[in-house]
């Protein structure tokens, strides 16, 4: 059987001639929200993702998200008031982002943070797209109602299908309104890690079995409530066979770290993104957080010294409600804060499993140019047997077009050296048995045409159904 990709599809389109509609991956709808690609980038803390890197997204048909956790930490007066450093940062970075694009933009909140509501008040009061929830679970004292009023959406991050139950059965409860979407984030996702050390390898944690539960569990909440709740798998989505994969599973979209921080926008340092560029599989490693969180990063120096030996600091304040500084070896707010500034020596870099198989920073546009394709090529190589039946007749009609076409070339070459010569009878008979043929020859050409734009269309037919499955 003839595998018939992406690329050599596009090159028969092109032979043919035939304007057709764009073809594209699926849109991601949250509510009234509208993603033209369904690609959310992840929320990277202590300025790795902020204005630069969301708004870039966003105006790349994603949605771009800046880390309220240690925003401040780019402010001169953080060591003096954290808290006040965190939200005047927030403000700042949410307003830059507005200036920079239409596209959609949402705030990511460890709901684990001291200053939790603050950060979600002042998301709220800025009027941003979306609010995502993690490190905790988003239930008590949230304002929904005042987020409604803004037009705002939530999504909260789960790691467990039970966790995501607890979550709507809460909220149903207490504000008789559910999250619009939710984020499933499993072990292979980069920073602190949503199971323990000894889960990190087990099946029943891997993503590809908690996205269906999680589907599964949220539809008599889309059935109550009337609205369409879209999950979104994180965590290892790597290329846009990933992301088709995970759409396969049930996700409506993807949410992605890693590949962004190699993009020319991401708002950290050039060293930081030159790390994961250089990082090699043995060089990732779970660590121990001093929050009390296992946590994927790059093992360097820095770690593997205060693995061992306490690192003199001081802790701004207690940012983390569990980080329990006086028991820890260093600050991580800070060593995380030295590394974004590419000072690695004195920290370093939270990663997604896959950081090995980066290879160089490109422009947000370029990296969700070439997930979009990968996306595309999946879904081809996926249809290729009903493709490989379409293409093949498409391939015989362009065949019998081609005979036809010559055919009619002499046809008409006889007939005008007919008329000049006015010679009454030629190879072909009289000038009216040559007019006939013509006219036949040019009728059977239409019909082919008709024919192969037809299956061309059946194609796309074939294809829009996979996109919507």
């Amino acid at each position: 059987m003839t595998e018939y990709t992406y690329d050599n599809f596009l090159s028969y389109i092109k032979s043919i001639k035939i304007s057709l509609p764009s073809f594209k991956m699926p849109k991601l709808q949250i509510g009234n929200l509208t993603a033209k690609l369904p690609i959310i980038q992840g929320g990277m803390g202590v300025g790795i993702s902020l204005s630069g890197l969301a708004s870039a997204v966003a105006e790349n048909g994603g949605i771009g998200v800046i880390a309220a956790n240690g925003i401040g930490m780019t402010e001169p007066d953080y060591f003096k008031d954290g808290r006040a450093a965190n939200i005047r940062a927030l403000r700042k970075e949410i307003r830059k982002a507005r200036a920079a694009t239409d596209g959609i933009i949402g705030i990511n909140i460890m709901v684990a943070l001291n200053d939790f509501y603050e950060l979600l008040q002042t998301s709220i009061e800025e009027k941003v797209d979306l609010i995502i929830m993690g490190a905790g679970l988003p239930v008590k004292n949230i304002p929904v109602e005042e987020i409604r009023k803004n037009n705002i959406k939530v999504a909260p991050i789960v790691s467990t299908s039970r966790a995501a139950q607890l979550i709507f059965k809460m909220w149903k409860r207490i504000y008789n309104d559910v999250p619009d979407a939710i984020i499933v984030e499993g072990p292979e996702a980069g920073g602190h890690l949503g199971v323990t050390e000894a889960e990190i390898n087990d099946p029943a944690v891997k993503i590809e079995k908690v996205v269906p539960q999680v589907r599964e569990a949220l539809t008599p909440y889309e059935t109550e409530y009337n609205r369409q709740i879209p999950v979104i798998a994180a965590g290892g989505v790597f290329t846009g066979e990933d992301i088709h994969k995970m759409l396969r599973l049930g996700a409506q979209a993807v949410q992605m770290g890693t590949r962004f921080v190699a993009t020319d926008e991401c708002d950290a340092d050039v060293r930081f993104k030159e790390a994961y560029v250089a990082a090699r599989k043995e060089d990732i490693g779970i660590i121990k957080s001093p929050v009390g969180l296992p946590g994927r990063a790059i093992v360097n120096g820095f770690l593997e010294k205060a693995a061992h030996t306490q690192q003199p600091f001081k802790c701004p304040w207690q940012c983390l409600a569990g980080c329990k500084a006086d028991q820890a070896n260093y600050c991580i707010s800070t060593a995380l804060n030295n590394a974004r500034q590419g000072k690695l020596a004195h920290g370093f870099a939270f990663v997604g499993s896959n950081v090995h198989r980066v290879e160089k920073i490109v422009p947000a546009a370029e990296l969700m140019g070439e997930l979009e394709t990968g996306y595309m090529r999946a879904l081809f190589l996926e249809m290729n047997e009903t493709l490989a039946d379409v293409m093949e007749r498409i391939r015989e009609l362009k065949g019998e077009y081609r005979i036809a076409e010559a055919k009619l070339a002499r046809i008409k070459a006889d007939y005008e050296q007919a008329i000049a010569s006015r010679i009454q009878t030629v190879r072909a008979g009289s000038i009216g048995v040559l007019r006939d043929e013509y006219k036949k020859t040019a009728a059977r050409l239409t019909e082919l045409r008709l024919k192969i734009t037809d299956h061309v269309f059946e194609t796309y037919s074939v294809l829009s159904e996979g996109l919507l499955k």
